[in-house]
């Protein structure tokens, strides 16, 4: 009965931090050049922003809650995000391996760069949505049902007795595994987690190991 009247004062979970990354995403997407961009660029701009828009609309405003549109809202969201940005690697790969197609070093550079941060936004929202069963529904979650160990739950004595992670949480982990290939100071305890993370670490050596050294050799 306490840990019930102590949850009813927990704080909203925001998403004013998911739309911030998000809109950072949204203006790489607009950086990229053409031959990169999949489909129409300003179409699946302004399908993105109406969904960022959504987020507010479709999340509930208590801290514990189940909700149907906003997990679809949520999950379009990052699937779209993710098409464009894998379809973005796709075609600076196949152009790599395609003689003398890429020929501008510094405009390769700065591809792999906007692929890769964009990287990490896509999979900080992909851990965030997928933890637990994403906002809302972690709050009540048993332990043997979330998907990440974080260090707040390995020292319980300086854990705050309402701290939960948030996309921040998620964001720095993202970036964290998306510089280190592997994680750092929270780990992965499920196995969908462990193929997440994985896919973001091969997408990252992708574009920073192949797609930056090959643009090296070309400025070289």
């Amino acid at each position: 009965m306490r840990t019930f009247l102590r949850n009813k004062h927990y704080a909203t979970e925001p998403v004013w931090h998911v739309q911030a990354a998000m809109l950072v995403a949204i203006a790489l997407q607009l950086l990229l050049p053409d031959r990169y961009v999949f489909a129409s660029r300003y179409l699946l701009i302004i399908i993105e922003v109406l969904l960022l828009v959504g987020l507010s609309f479709t999340t509930p405003k208590q801290p514990i809650f189940k909700s149907l549109s906003r997990r679809i809202n949520v999950l379009l969201l990052i699937f779209l995000t993710s098409l464009a940005n894998s379809y973005a690697l796709i075609q600076v790969a196949r152009g790599l391996l395609e003689s003398g197609h890429i020929s501008n070093g510094r405009l390769l550079i700065f591809t792999a760069l906007n692929i890769y941060i964009t990287n990490i936004i896509i999979f900080g929202l992909w851990y965030w949505e997928m933890d637990g069963g994403g906002p809302g529904e972690r709050r009540r979650a048993n332990d043997h049902y979330k998907d990440f160990l974080f260090p707040q739950d390995q020292n319980p004595s300086y854990r705050h007795p309402d701290w939960q992670p948030t996309f921040a949480d998620y964001l720095y982990l993202s970036s964290t595994n998306g510089m280190a290939f592997s994680p750092t100071d929270t780990l992965p305890m499920s196995r969908r987690a462990k193929l997440l993370m994985l896919a973001q670490a091969t997408i990252s050596l992708v574009a920073i190991a192949l797609v930056a050294a090959r643009a090296v050799n070309i400025l070289g």
